[in-house]
């Protein structure tokens, strides 16, 4: 046969039991089935929910991390890359470096950070590969059945607030830096960027990644409107070279892409023909 012992009597034996591990006896109005962080006594204990998402520095309640503990959370994991993107009198360059990488790990040395989205506009990627290649396949798609309803040359400008608008929309849960280059009948060559935090920016020339900040000013004083082709594609060449010498997260390879009117463009540099010597 079964005992059956009155609530009060339950609460006194949880109580004694959890004295005996040293843990507060004030039960309050919490369940008792709820795992509560350790308060001073006649306090209200706060949900232990709440407090490891405040701290995030304890297993299970009353069971803190060590200090060499396999499960302490991991830092956000630092990624970098160059891509720069120009105009010149009839087109648009895209260039980027071809190193991914995972912290101080090169997860890949030959990667592709230039991505087609319609025959004419191509988006070079920062950030997240798996976010901006997400983002990049449902713009190719919005993008390609816009141009099957119209019958012609898409908008670089429409896929550039396509980008824009997921980007600012998911600001919180993604990390998506893209620079939109492209050619169309209307505008021309054009160069859209899209920041981290979805926004919009216009100009004759982006540049975007780890490595940008070592050539910024190199490119503001080179860079002049209306160059030819071959000039505008060696001279973005060069400044992600650059970049590549000085960021320890930007290398491999060159490669670029040229969008004109005529067609598209793709020229490859291997690692050990660089405009600038590599460290």
């Amino acid at each position: 046969s079964s005992v059956k012992v009155s609530a009060p009597a339950q609460r006194r034996i949880s109580g004694a039991a959890m004295a005996m591990m040293g843990q507060p006896t004030h039960f309050g109005s919490v369940a008792f089935d709820e795992p509560t962080g350790y308060t001073p006594y006649g306090k209200q204990p706060e949900p232990y929910s709440t407090m490891v998402r405040a701290s995030g520095k304890f297993v299970d309640a009353h069971v803190p991390y060590r200090a060499d503990d396999i499960s302490t959370p991991m830092e956000e994991v630092k990624t970098g890359t160059t891509i720069l993107a120009m105009t010149f009198d009839g087109g648009v360059v895209m260039g980027a470096d071809s190193r991914t990488s995972t912290g101080r790990y090169v997860a890949n040395r030959a990667s592709r950070k230039i991505s087609k989205v319609h025959d004419r506009i191509y988006v070079c990627r920062s950030g997240s590969a798996a976010d901006t290649q997400a983002l990049t396949a449902i713009v190719k798609n919005v993008i390609g059945q816009q141009a099957l309803e119209i019958g012609s040359l898409p908008k670089v400008g429409m896929a550039a607030n396509l980008f824009r608008k997921m980007c600012y929309q998911y600001k919180d849960n993604l990390l998506a830096g893209v620079i939109i280059g492209g050619y169309d009948p209307v505008g021309g060559g054009q160069v859209y960027q899209v920041t981290l935090g979805g926004t919009l920016m216009k100009d004759h020339y982006a540049v975007s990644g780890s490595g940008s900040t070592y050539i910024l000013g190199l490119i503001d004083n080179l860079y002049k409107p209306g160059m030819s082709k071959d000039e505008c594609r060696e001279l973005v060449k060069k400044f992600i070279a650059h970049a590549m010498k000085r960021d320890c997260s930007s290398g491999g390879c060159i490669r670029t892409t040229t969008i004109s009117k005529d067609g598209v463009e793709i020229d490859f540099t291997p690692g050990d023909q660089l405009p600038v010597d590599p460290l």
